[in-house]
């Protein structure tokens, strides 16, 4: 896959910040030892003023789940197109797999994968065609017994030869979601997973994406507003908020810090600017 380079990106020509801007620090040392699936350091994205992204750093470990929440506006998007070497920082430095993000995306495109029930497939190709599609693009092997295998793990057996355009929006998502496991990512990034879906298919999804984690290995960065799934999903929590991170812990600590009860109260208390427990 090739990576379009914007001009800022040319020899000699480095990003312009206003002057107001503060310089961010250097960032860290990227880690080396790659024990890190996702690291991300000082990372800085400027949309002419806005600051869509502004100073956020975090590492993710290999093998876990993490929730990345925060309301519209909050970056979380714009962060994750960043990781996936989509579109270009202006400032930081992001490494996933232990290549360094946009410049080798090359190396690692191919062991992670990305998953939005709001990104559609061609809707004159039947389920079949464009897990095909996909199954090439990725070079997988033995590629019909792998999307046979799909279809039987996500129920997609009744609909596999129908076009995408025909399908309901819960349908959708689970072969958004076939497509995304495809390949068998190391990495699995995910923007609402669980969207569009009736609470007993959700839950199922939900358990099959622990499973893969367990069975695989695999780490999974997942933005969702479900609050309940990212309590039963996440080991860790992100919160971001106006392009900066407002807390990182696990869901049970976050709560506690905010003296809360579900993570759905924290969200409010965020959006709404009320002050966690202890701050000044």
């Amino acid at each position: 896959m090739q990576v379009l380079r914007s001009p800022l990106q040319w020899p000699n020509e480095r990003p312009q910040m206003a002057k107001s801007d503060p310089v961010p620090n250097p960032p860290p040392a990227a880690d080396p030892a790659g024990s890190a699936a996702i690291d991300v350091a000082h990372l800085v994205k400027l949309y002419k003023t806005t600051r869509a992204v502004d100073d956020v750093t975090f590492r993710i470990r290999q093998g876990s789940i993490t929730g990345l929440l925060g309301g519209n506006g909050a970056g979380k998007t714009t962060t994750i197109a960043m990781i996936m070497g989509l579109v270009l920082p202006t400032a930081g430095r992001i490494q996933v797999l232990g290549a360094a993000m946009p410049e080798q995306s090359a190396d690692v495109l191919g062991r992670m994968n990305f998953e939005s029930p709001y990104v559609d497939m061609p809707m004159r190709l039947t389920v079949r065609q464009n897990l095909t599609i996909f199954g090439r693009l990725y070079a997988v092997e033995n590629l019909p017994a792998r999307i046979a295998q799909l279809a039987s793990d996500l129920d997609l057996g009744d609909f596999l030869d129908r076009a995408n355009g025909k399908l309901s929006a819960g349908q959708k998502t689970r072969v958004a979601l076939a497509k995304a496991l495809i390949n068998q990512p190391e990495l699995l990034l995910l923007d609402e997973p669980t969207a569009s879906l009736d609470p007993d298919t959700a839950d199922w999804v939900r358990q099959h994406l622990q499973n893969y984690r367990k069975t695989r290995d695999a780490t999974i960065l997942l933005a969702s507003h479900n609050m309940l799934e990212v309590e039963r999903l996440c080991d860790r929590v992100i919160i971001m908020k106006r392009g900066k991170i407002e807390d990182d812990d696990s869901p049970g600590q976050i709560m506690a810090r905010y003296n809360r009860a579900t993570l759905e109260e924290v969200f409010l208390d965020v959006a709404r600017g009320r002050e966690r427990e202890g701050a000044s």
